[in-house]
């Protein structure tokens, strides 16, 4: 598309990564870092009573994001307790997709098959057999052989 805005086409080489599950990973840990930033930015916006500086609303964000919670600071504001809901739902979500990947990955490994010989193809039931027939009268010449 010629029409394209930067967000976008910065969006299809996110997706175009997101192909593998170690790709997904990657794209989904940037995306969490960059709203857990910007969530403990906005929540001093948004509550700033309780949030008086910065470093405060960045170490909420950290700590809620991760599941952690201490407690040491809360949000009483309603936009600052919707602004929590969303940053705790971004890191259950984190969590979810970091298990999913490794799990992907264990899986992917468990289930490989050794590679197959160049240019040979998988014998079949009907190839078995054929080559058991082709022994059994291998071995019937080599015992009419003196």
């Amino acid at each position: 598309m010629e029409n394209e805005t930067r967000v976008e086409r910065w969006l299809d080489r996110a997706i175009d990564r997101a192909a593998t599950p170690r790709g997904g990973t990657m794209v989904i840990a940037t995306l969490t870092t960059t709203a857990t930033i910007g969530c403990g930015l906005l929540m001093t916006l948004v509550d700033h009573k309780n949030f008086t500086t910065v470093g405060l609303g960045l170490w909420w964000a950290v700590q809620t994001v991760t599941t952690v919670g201490y407690g040491d600071h809360v949000p009483t504001t309603t936009a600052g307790m919707l602004l929590a809901a969303l940053v705790m739902l971004l890191g259950l979500a984190f969590l979810a997709v970091v298990t999913a990947a490794i799990t992907s990955s264990f899986v992917a490994r468990g289930t490989k098959r050794p590679p197959p010989i160049a240019g040979a193809a998988p014998a079949t039931e009907q190839d078995v057999h054929s080559i058991n027939e082709r022994l059994d009268r291998i071995e019937a010449l080599l015992q009419e052989r003196p």
